[in-house]
Parts: C-alpha cells; sequence; structure tokens
C-alpha cells in the first residue's frame, strides 16, 4: 500500500545531542525516497544540525503529513500535546528506557521504516485529555494532556484534601497525597504504580487512581471516556496539578480543575507486527523467573 507522507519532519530527545547521528542518517534515508524532510528549530539548536530545513513545531504541525520521533516515551509526549489539534500521525524510535510508545527499536530503524512507509504499518488512534484549571470562576489555565493529569501535594509534603465529582455527581472527598487521571496510554505510567489497572490503549475510558489515600477503601475508578471529571481542592498548604509530568501549575485552595476527553485523538503508527501484550510482557518483565 502506497503512503501520502510527503513532508516528514524529525523530532529528537529534547535534553539529549546523541540523537544527532541518527537523524542525519534518517534523513538520507528519507531524502532518497523523495520525502521533503524537516525537523524542529529545537532540535536543530540542540543537535547542532544545519543541512535540514528547520521550523518550530508548533508551524510545523500544520503543513507535515507524519512525525518521526527519536527519543524514548517522554519525547513523544510532549510532541503529542503540540500535535493534538492537527491530524499528524508519529512514529516513535525508541532510544530511551521503557518505549512503550517508542516502539521502533534504533537498530532495526531503516529496515523497519522501509516498510511502514510503504504501508505496512498498524495505526492505533488514542484518546487524550484535555484540562481547564478554573478559579474564582475565571478560566486559569488550559492544557492537553496524554498521559494523565494529576492532582498531588507540592513541596511540603503534606496531605491534601479535595472532592470529586463525575458528569456533576458526587463520588467522593478524600485525603491522600493526590490523585491521578489518565487515559488508558497513562495507565502503564504513573497510574499504574499508584495500583491502577492496565486499560488496553484501544477501550474509551478513563481511570482515577487515587496516590496514598488516607483510608483502606479508596479503589481506582474505571469510567467512561465521555465523562467530565471535576476534582475540587478543599484543603491544602501546598498543591499542584501537573500534565503528562512535564507541566505543572501550583493550586490554591477553591480551585476547580475540569477534565474531559480532547475533541481530537493521537494517532499513532506501529510496526507491521506490534502486538500490545507483547510490549507489556517485555516492558514489565511478565513470566520471568527469579
Amino acid at each position: 500500500m502506497k503512503t501520502n507522507f510527503k513532508r516528514i519532519a524529525l523530532i529528537g530527545k529534547y535534553t539529549s545531542a546523541s540523537v544527532s547521528s541518527s537523524i542525519l542518517r534518517l534523513a538520507e534515508f528519507l531524502e532518497q525516497r523523495g520525502h521533503e524532510v524537516w525537523t524542529t528549530v529545537h532540535t536543530a539548536d540542540n543537535c547542532r544540525i544545519t543541512r535540514l530545513k528547520s521550523a518550530p513545531l508548533v508551524e510545523l504541525a500544520g503543513r507535515i503529513d507524519l512525525a518521526i520521533v527519536l527519543g524514548g516515551d517522554g519525547t513523544l509526549l510532549n510532541v503529542a500535546r503540540v500535535l493534538a489539534d492537527h491530524p499528524v500521525p508519529m512514529i516513535g524510535v525508541n532510544q530511551g528506557r521503557l518505549g512503550f510508545l517508542a516502539d521502533v527499536s534504533l537498530d532495526t530503524m531503516l529496515p523497519t521504516l522501509e516498510e511502514m512507509l510503504s504501508g505496512q504499518y498498524v495505526a492505533e488512534d488514542r484518546i487524550m485529555l484535555e484540562c481547564h484549571l478554573e478559579r474564582h470562576g475565571d478560566l486559569c489555565d488550559a492544557a492537553y494532556a496524554f498521559n494523565d493529569v494529576v492532582v498531588s501535594k507540592g513541596s511540603t509534603g503534606r496531605l491534601i484534601e479535595f472532592e470529586v465529582y463525575i458528569d456533576d455527581k458526587f463520588v467522593y472527598s478524600q485525603r491522600a497525597d493526590g490523585l491521578v487521571l489518565a487515559t488508558p496510554t497513562g495507565s502503564t505510567a504513573y497510574a499504574l504504580s499508584a495500583g491502577g489497572p492496565i486499560l488496553h490503549p484501544t477501550l474509551e475510558a478513563f481511570v482515577l487512581t487515587p496516590i496514598c489515600a488516607h483510608t483502606l477503601s479508596a479503589r481506582p475508578i474505571a469510567v467512561n471516556s465521555r465523562s467530565e471529571i471535576e476534582i475540587n481542592l478543599i484543603h491544602a498548604d501546598d498543591a499542584r496539578v501537573h500534565f503528562d509530568g512535564q507541566r505543572h501549575r501550583d493550586l490554591i485552595i477553591g480551585d476547580r480543575v475540569v477534565v474531559r476527553r480532547a475533541k481530537n485523538t493521537i494517532r499513532l503508527l506501529h510496526p507491521a507486527e506490534h502486538n500490545y501484550y507483547d510490549t507489556l510482557r517485555e516492558k514489565l518483565h511478565w513470566g520471568e523467573k527469579l
């Protein structure tokens, strides 16, 4: 099957210049196939790449047909939030550690991408979160999250108290270190560490997982992805809301964090042999003998 990926952006891990040689090698490969290759200004500066055309990612978002991200899952999360309003599919080349999202191996990058760019891939649409922070009745901040939105204690380390509403219905009040509201993609991240379940990426659901709640009865809850979740901060000496663990805003008592499903989805492209359960088994070391 022929693909329509004429313009391709190569985006490297933001804190590492070590991806430079991989980007240049990949750029040469793509140009030989007839693709128009771009990179982001940040990647070009960080990796000291001068021969590729570059522009800010926010500008490239409306002009490219495909984004290839070289890094770990954190890099891909960052890119996904910028591309959230644009139907640009992404391929992740894993230069990180876990690689739940970036699943193309660096060692087999070129032959794997040759197959994928020839149409041999699995496409997967994943839901995102849109979060609004309201203070005194006004919109204070808005952000996307691909993995999770987390309301948690700040640097003082003291418990916070909050109320949770789902579709305007009161669910509970909690005293805890915080609450993780995760997409299926984010269910294998912070939510999993906090004791939440693993959700298959194609599920139309979110999971709410308390963090070290001051009660033995606190349990994760999975809800329909069309639900609107409201978290009201009742008491805290220091609290924050985090978006994918990469951006945060300080919270004050009375703040209202409203989370709903984002209008658009993120499309990930995987190698043709991709199997989510294989990924779980490999990354979580299921079945290994001690």
